[in-house]
């Protein structure tokens, strides 16, 4: 029983070091956007390619770009930051089936803990911009949508990009969640849906513009 008193003692430091490193890691960053979408998705894939357009003009902006550090999405999105000569950042996780970093990150982190990784997304970031993925794309949509929701951080653009891939989820949103009664009408409001790369930029430019870099380090002390 000690024995695991002990190793639960040692995992709350560890957890600690985490953010500790993160604060330290990514307190130059400046205004940032978040990048979600699947790590399966090929270089000839058209989300690939416009994922890599929508970071690089958003890295030309100002804006610094974020990303899970993996293949797929999260490699175009480096990608484009790079060639926008902005900061590419990847942050990493330890996984069962091991996720290798993509070149294009040019300040990174490796996490073990998931929930230590998703307070970094949130901290620094004035957007989120959400392409096709699988499970775990999701999970940073509805984690974002309900703390935005239950006022535990202040509302900042969710972006999805890609009708065709999100429509049928908007589309049971509205007929199934709202229909059930719940989620409410001004719910709806909290997600964008877009095809265009620069309505994008537009939206995480004007949130910036009305709010600032304050809006961060605000919306990180209400969450926490």
């Amino acid at each position: 029983m000690n024995e695991f008193k002990t190793s639960d003692i040692w995992m709350i430091f560890k957890i600690m070091g985490e953010f500790v490193e993160g604060f330290e890691h990514f307190k130059d960053i400046g205004p940032a956007v978040s990048i979600f979408g699947s790590a399966r998705l090929k270089k000839n894939n058209k989300y690939y390619r416009l994922a890599q357009k929508v970071s690089e003009a958003l890295s030309k902006e100002g804006f610094s770009v974020i990303t899970g550090g993996g293949p797929g999405i999260m490699e175009a999105s480096n990608l484009g930051a790079r060639k926008g000569k902005g900061k590419s950042i990847g942050l990493n996780i330890v996984l069962p089936q091991e996720q290798v970093p993509n070149k294009y990150a040019n300040v990174s982190m490796t996490f073990d803990y998931f929930f230590a990784r998703k307070v970094m997304f949130v901290k620094y970031a004035c957007g989120y911009v959400i392409f096709p993925g699988g499970f775990g794309t999701m999970d940073e949509v509805f984690e974002a949508l309900t703390l935005i929701q239950t006022g535990k951080i202040s509302n900042f653009p969710v972006i999805l990009v890609g009708k065709k891939y999100w429509s049928g989820l908007i589309k049971w949103i509205k007929t199934v969640m709202l229909k059930g009664g719940t989620i409410s009408a001004e719910d709806l409001n909290l997600l964008y849906l877009t095809n265009d790369p620069q309505e994008v930029i537009k939206l995480i430019s004007n949130f910036y513009k009305e709010n600032g870099i304050k809006e961060e380090y605000k919306r990180f002390r209400v969450m926490m």
